[in-house]
């Protein structure tokens, strides 16, 4: 993504590495970048729409996508931040982006997709309007 690009419903975030992340070689495993993302989503959908909500209304957020591009390793005593937006909202599908930094440098990048389902019977369903409307307001600004 490019720096102009608009970042929507943008969460930013502090990381802390914890001793469990680190795998043999003395990075952060490549799995604990998606536990991360997964931390990130549950707080935006906190920020924007909120699942305990969505689960007394019988929905489910799922993923279908998840891609993490690393570009370079992170360390124990690493400081991390993470920012996370949405890059797009339709009538049943969602995506949205990340970067992990550290120290301002872009560590891993990362993209993600998927929707909502009806927990009865696991059938997508259009998009959660608090969803749809916070992405609305967000992107009315650039027409």
């Amino acid at each position: 993504m490019s720096p102009q690009s608009p970042r929507h419903l943008e969460l930013i975030r502090p990381i802390r590495v914890q001793g469990y992340d680190i795998d043999f070689a003395g990075v952060v495993s490549n799995i604990v970048y998606v536990r991360w993302l997964e931390d990130m989503r549950l707080a935006m959908l906190d920020e924007y729409c909120p699942l305990d909500g969505l689960i007394a209304e019988g929905l489910s957020p799922i993923l279908a996508h998840t891609q993490v591009d690393y570009r370079r390793p992170i360390r124990l005593l690493d400081q991390v931040t993470c920012r996370m937006w949405m890059t797009g909202v339709g009538r049943v599908k969602w995506s949205l982006a990340a970067e992990f930094l550290v120290n301002g440098e872009i560590a891993a990048e990362a993209s993600q997709s998927g929707g909502f389902v009806r927990l009865s019977d696991s059938r997508p369903v259009p998009m959660p309007e608090l969803l749809a409307s916070a992405w609305r307001e967000a992107t009315a600004s650039i027409g």
